[in-house]
């Protein structure tokens, strides 16, 4: 995309930079004057896209005064906001890179030249984002089956790219204390962990390096041949399209590669240089944020309970949930929270969410469309003081979030300044940013300022590229100097927080947002066994609390009680951007070993650390073998534990906890902790920081005051403590210093760039087109194009429309887009069975998010699902013409082969929840021309208008039921040949009841996104 948009009304203030003349810029602070001095740098970033790519009709004049004037016109305009660059994880990117292959193939049909189709926006895609841990530590021998297969099979062999671990290269060394072998310990089949590619691991008897442990390679294994026909069409690509780069797997996920490899800060275009920002369907995005890059994903609301097993509101009024006492059972915490006094009405079912993007927005930036935001409110955080030595970030971390929930962000920007914030690490910053969808704020920036140019010139930027971004950053007023006499930009509101009052806590045991101090944690876990059953309590009878299960486990007896810790996991999320926490569970670990502490054998450790970088830290620190030792051993790179994908605990744990009753512990270093949902048995899961899960694996139990109680006995019985253990800042720089080098970054990249055995051995086809195979289940040529022509033409009549859905309120993009896995009686799986898979073979929606039939046929089979045809939760509906109750996808293709079209019904906020591509696409292809609702969430409603189905709404005060319609009526709608905004249009029943709706279309380019039959085909006609 051309940096300069032709026919630009600003370029005139385009300069040169300063010594630097080849170098050209738009100098917006002169355009802006005093006012764009006290702009938010985040509204300046916003302001100088605006500027840069005003071409008159996808960004107007009257759109970038508009964010100049961001004070009187927050909250009160949309603006349109062209972002530098896109970021894809594997499951979004599967059918994005779909639709672009189907794209060329349509171009071709109609006459154009198929090579033109490409993306405008720099495109990074990753491989990796979630990661199903089949083997980790002791489960190897029994291990689950998720992938297919006959578990009653011999394991299959190994590839023949990795030796097989079995002993430790001791080589007969005299000074070896013990054998080295993997029966040497009970924990695990290989006793220590893997690197990055080409770094070994050392033995910390004899300093020796030892082979990649089974782990690691096993479940890289089963990754590599369940996703092989997607990784082959990444593959192809990667070769065939411009101006996308695929980071190949075994590499980091993508808010990882995000931050390490793919940001620019400051790109630089044929000399032209401009702010980085960026888009992405990753939710840690936003992690972008700690190094001054605007950026933001997908959106997260409470519907996303249901994920955790909880009830989505399918039934519940706005006025009966306003007049509760307190949140909805369905309030998933990481949507804001519900901290005492916070308005959680305003929060849960009255938020509307002011940017959003998802696969379908994400597509339309690639093709070098904007996306549309409402003018945010920007919130001032000052940070002031000194942390106290023993607070990590992610204890930072939770203070600021329980700040800013409290000062009600939701659904704005949130911007730090004040004298704490050069206090902070890139690394502390980032993790802060990773966590603002915990607050509801649309991101967290920290501007630019001399720490962050340290940290990039640490990770490897060309030293004349940094001292060309400081120069520019400086002209453009986009650097934040603490030393600096100039003013402070005028925030919405000022939040102010001390550094000084931040003390250790976890999360827990139910929410997130029920923060426990570490001090504090045995009494609180006493209390919640005390209180009744609900959002923290266990209701557990006094005289059963101090109850004990004797478990045999591995020929030795243990007693389990309420409190007891099974799952132990540093795993991908948030924290593990951070090196000092990950360097300080590494250091805890090796003084605790070296002390003599063990973990108990049965407690399901784990370490996925998020990328490579991040083990490269504990490698190079030397602090890896040690977690090793007490079982936290790297499994692989991607979600795991609070996806739900841990491996299962042994079933003699399982079964003492099921019979005692017992309230079993997890403890992760994660974001999610839903009730079961990091496993069934285990009720208590807590968040805490990396060092204090490997602090509370070795003590066993929550219920320990650390203060006063020691973790375990070491050498010669002596008690330790964990003050005795607990690593000090300044341990912690000193390795931090003599880690973070430039090196792991060079090397880093460079395995980026080179890629792995397993992916450059990958076969895929070069052909400009992509060469469909019929029999796949997994990669189709969707049917978004069919009707590609050269003009559009006007909005056809929707005539004797049969509804295919009667919905109620808050009906959710969880009950409309498919997810999960593939439900055996489903419309998917017949369709899956018949091209001869069996169920173990089904995989699920989201790893078939690239083949539009078993997309189309999971629209709407959510299983709690309410039709009002039907009258119960069900996946089903009624065929009219025939009579016949079926499920949804077999009624919708008898009207299609009928050629009859269909519409839907449904009540207020249609389309809460994520934002969810196949939540208008899946309708799309089930040949839905129009929704009837009483209102929309906003941004579900503009992505339907995005695909090509017209969002229509009842008038103030009218719905079926005021209406006297039941849904069985056919329904006409005429389309004007010129649509307009705001217009109503009438619809006729086939009772002859007429009536009129809002159509609601917004604005001129969502009226043009219409008529071409959506985004996607109204970008394709411009290659013919």
């Amino acid at each position: 995309m051309d940096p300069v948009r032709p026919g630009s009304p600003y370029q005139p203030i385009i300069e040169a930079l300063g010594n630097y003349p080849q170098k050209k810029f738009y100098n917006v602070s002169k355009l802006g004057g005093a006012k764009y001095d006290t702009l938010p740098y985040s509204i300046r970033v916003l302001f100088e896209s605006s500027i840069r790519n005003c071409d008159g009709f996808l960004v107007k004049e009257t759109d970038a005064m508009n964010i100049l004037d961001w004070k009187t016109k927050q909250n009160n305009v949309e603006v349109p906001f062209c972002p530098a660059r896109v970021v894809l994880q594997d499951f979004t990117g599967i059918p994005a890179m779909v639709d672009f292959a189907a794209m060329r193939e349509a171009v071709r049909n109609a006459g154009g030249d198929p090579m033109k189709v490409n993306p405008a926006c720099p495109t990074d895609l990753t491989v990796d984002h979630s990661l199903q841990i089949d083997f980790s530590k002791c489960a190897i021998q029994n291990a689950p089956n998720p992938g297919g297969g006959d578990s009653q099979k011999p394991m299959a062999k190994l590839s023949p790219l990795k030796a097989q671990p079995r002993k430790l290269p001791c080589r007969g060394q005299t000074g070896c204390k013990g054998p080295c072998s993997a029966g040497d310990s009970s924990r695990n089949s290989g006793q220590f962990s893997a690197q990055i590619e080409n770094t070994p691991i050392l033995c910390p008897f004899h300093l020796q390096p030892v082979p990649e442990p089974e782990t690691v390679l096993k479940n890289q294994e089963l990754e590599f041949g369940r996703n092989r026909e997607r990784l082959q069409f990444f593959k192809w690509s990667s070769k065939v399209f411009k101006n996308i780069s695929i980071i190949p797997p075994e590499t980091g996920m993508a808010h990882q590669v995000n931050l390490e490899y793919v940001s620019r800060v400051v790109f630089e275009v044929k000399d032209f240089l401009y702010p980085d920002s960026v888009v992405g369907t990753d939710s840690h995005t936003t992690m972008v944020n700690g190094l001054g890059i605007l950026g933001w994903g997908p959106c997260l609301s409470y519907a996303e309970g249901s994920r955790a097993g909880r009830r989505t509101p399918g039934g519940v009024s706005p006025e009966q949930s306003r007049a509760a006492d307190s949140p909805p059972s369905t309030c998933w915490p990481r949507c804001f929270g519900c901290s005492p006094g916070y308005d959680w009405h305003k929060c849960c079912l009255y938020m509307q969410y002011k940017i959003c993007v998802g696969g379908i927005e994400t597509e339309a930036v690639m093709l070098g469309m904007p996306v549309t935001l409402t003018l945010p409110e920007v919130v001032g955080c000052e940070l002031t003081g000194t942390a106290s030595p023993l607070a990590t970030s992610i204890d930072i971390v939770l203070s600021i979030t329980k700040h800013l929930r409290q000062a009600d962000v939701a659904g704005k920007f949130v911007e730090f300044f004040g004298s704490g914030v050069s206090q902070l690490s890139v690394a502390d910053r980032t993790t802060i940013a990773n966590m603002c969808p915990e607050y509801g704020a649309i991101l967290s920036f920290f501007p630019v300022d001399n720490v962050t140019l340290k940290h990039l010139k640490h990770t490897g930027f060309d030293k004349a590229k940094l001292e060309v971004m400081e120069v520019y950053l400086k002209a453009v007023k986009l650097f934040r100097n603490d030393e600096s006499s100039s003013r402070e930009p005028e925030y919405s509101q000022v939040v102010q927080i001390s550094l000084s009052s931040i003390i250790p806590y976890v999360s827990g045991p139910k929410r997130s947002q029920d923060r426990v101090a570490v001090n504090n944690m045995k009494s609180d876990f006493q209390a919640c066994l005390n209180e009744k059953s609900g959002v923290k309590g266990f209701q557990i009878a006094v005289e059963k609390q101090n109850d004990i299960v004797p478990v045999q486990y591995e020929g030795n007896e243990y007693k389990l009680s309420h409190g007891c810790i099974v799952i132990a996991a540093v795993i991908s999320c948030t924290n593990n951007c951070n090196p000092s926490v990950m360097l300080a569970a590494g250091l805890l670990a090796k003084k605790a070993v070296e002390a003599g502490l063990v973990v108990k054998p049965y407690i399901r450790t784990s370490l996925s650390p998020g990328s490579g970088m991040v083990t490269h830290y504990l490698s190079s620190s030397g602090v890896l073998p040690y977690l090793s030792k007490l079982g936290f051993e790297v499994v692989g790179y991607g979600c795991s534990t609070c996806v739900g994908n841990t491996a299962p605990l042994p079933e003699a744990i399982r079964n003492a906890i099921k019979q005692g009753d017992i309230i079993a512990c997890g403890v992760l270093s994660g974001t999610k902790n839903f009730e079961g949902r990091i496993c069934d048995c285990v009720r208590a899961n807590y968040l805490a920081s990396p060092p204090l899960v490997v602090a509370y694996a070795i003590a066993g139990t929550v219920r320990i005051d650390f203060e006063t109680e020691p973790l375990g006995t070491g050498f010669n019985g002596k008690s330790i403590y964990l003050r005795d253990i607990w690593p000090t800042r300044r341990e912690l720089h000193t390795v931090e210093e003599e880690c973070v080098i430039s090196s792991m970054f060079k090397e880093l990249k460079e395995k980026m760039e080179k890629g792995n055995k397993r992916w450059n051995l990958l076969e895929a086809p070069e052909s400009t087109l992509f060469p469909w195979d019929l029999k796949s289940t997994y990669i189709r040529c969707p049917s978004f194009f069919d009707k590609l022509a050269k003009e559009p033409v006007s909005p056809q009549p929707i005539e004797n429309a049969h509804v295919l859905l009667y919905l109620g309120d808050s009906v959710t993009t969880d009950h409309i887009s498919p997810a999960g896995s593939i439900a055996r009686s489903s419309a998917a799986a017949k369709y899956l069975t018949n091209k001869g898979l069996t169920p173990r073979e089904f995989n699920s929606y989201g790893a078939r998010r690239g083949n539009d039939a078993v997309m189309t046929r999971g629209t709407f089979a959510n299983i709690k699902l309410l039709n009002k045809f039907i009258g119960k939760p069900a996946p089903k509906t009624i065929h009219f013409p025939s009579g016949q109750t079926l499920d949804v996808f077999e009624a919708a293709e008898l009207y299609q082969k009928e050629g009859i079209p269909v519409i839907i019904l449904a009540g207020r906020k249609y389309g809460l929840g994520s934002s969810r591509d196949w939540a208008a696409k899946g309708p799309f292809l089930l040949g839905v021309k129009a929704v009837l609702a009483e209102s929309y969430e906003k941004v579900h409603k503009s992505q339907l208008i995005g695909i090509g189905i017209a969002p229509l709404q009842f008038l103030p005060g009218e719905n079926p039921s005021i209406l006297g319609l039941t849904g069985r009526e056919q329904f006409s709608i005429l389309f004007p040949p010129e649509l307009s905004p705001g217009m109503t249009l009438d619809i006729k029943t086939s009772t002859g009841k007429v009536f009129s709706v809002m159509a609601l279309f917004e604005n001129d380019m969502e009226i043009t996104l219409y008529k071409y039959g959506g985004s996607l085909n109204f970008v394709a006609r411009r290659f013919l």
